[in-house]
């Protein structure tokens, strides 16, 4: 929206042709990426008033321009606009919270206008009536695929788990589910045995600049001493070109020193086990092999599985 703009964008061919990138695009609606702002924002009925993290200016979006603004930048799924509700928030504050999102999907509904999918996002905090109000709505509306979203804002582990528990068996089954904002690899296989089916996620790029690399036996800091003289790849059972082609004292010395190469080769690493991960998911789901792959993938990291279905 604002660098390098969205009009620029739609000129220059949209986002396929300005990234060179021919596969499926989402955007986000800007709703998390405001509510992130905290005081430099300022909800009403209309929409939000932010204050622009680059030059100040004051800048006033409604659910209209954000699907405007979505089909500019030529996306292939956009989403709705919505208010992410605080955490934690008491029952009232997150379901007027919810209530302006619901109000807020219709106009984006009926300012849709593009071939592209429009997902609806469910909200209502923690509380599982408002999640269930949320979700009708937005099958009411018949939205093309239903989001999870306020599930990243800080809450533990066991209430999160306690919304996918619930939101599991009332999603419909002909719509793809997709879960906001999430997150580890942990996260991620105990989400899709509650049958969630899309993630993004900030953490594969945002630790590998920090030096976390995530391998199949779990998490490791590449910045660690204990690294500084392994010959070791990053991950033995990873094929990515890094784990192949370079040690954990290459990326180690990289890192410390602060080379740019070696966020690049952490990000590339990390991008490449992600993709690893949902591809083993979706091969042991069509092979009727899931339960014993969330198996294996806790013992490898000598975890104890959570509960949960299988």
């Amino acid at each position: 929206m604002l660098r390098p703009g969205d009009k620029l964008i739609k000129e220059l061919g949209g986002l396929h042709k300005f990234i060179n990138w021919d596969k499926p695009i989402l955007t986000d609606s800007g709703g998390f990426q405001v509510w992130s702002l905290g005081e430099l924002n300022k909800v009403s009925e209309e929409g939000v008033k932010f204050s622009s993290p680059y030059d100040g200016k004051k800048i006033f979006m409604t659910p209209e321009d954000s699907i405007m603004i979505q089909e500019n930048l030529g996306s292939d799924i956009v989403m709705a606009f919505d208010e992410c509700t605080d955490y934690p928030s008491t029952y009232d504050d997150a379901q007027k919270s919810m209530e302006l999102s619901m109000r807020w999907a219709k106009r984006c509904k009926e300012a849709h206008k593009s071939k592209s999918a429009l997902f609806g996002i469910v909200q209502g905090g923690m509380y599982t009536d408002l999640r269930k109000e949320s979700l009708d709505r937005l099958i009411d509306i018949d939205f093309d695929g239903i989001a999870l979203g306020g599930l990243s804002v800080g809450e533990s582990k066991q209430e999160k788990t306690e919304i996918l528990e619930f939101m599991s068996d009332k999603l419909p089954d002909d719509k793809p589910r997709y879960l906001m904002g999430v997150g580890t690899p942990e996260d991620i296989v105990e989400a899709v045995r509650y049958g969630i089916d899309m993630f993004d996620c900030v953490l594969p790029t945002r630790n590998a600049r920090n030096g976390q690399l995530f391998t199949s036996e779990g998490v490791i800091n590449i910045r660690n001493a204990e690294y500084k003289n392994s010959d070791d790849p990053i991950d033995i059972n990873c094929d990515s070109k890094v784990s192949q082609n370079y040690s954990r004292a290459y990326l180690n010395h990289l890192q410390r020193t602060n080379e740019m190469l070696g966020s690049m080769l952490a990000t590339y690493h990390n991008i490449y086990y992600y993709q690893s991960l949902m591809k083993e998911i979706r091969e042991s789901i069509k092979n009727n092999l899931f339960a014993k792959f969330v198996k294996d993938f806790y013992n490898r990291r000598n975890l104890d599985m959570p509960e949960g279905p299988l």
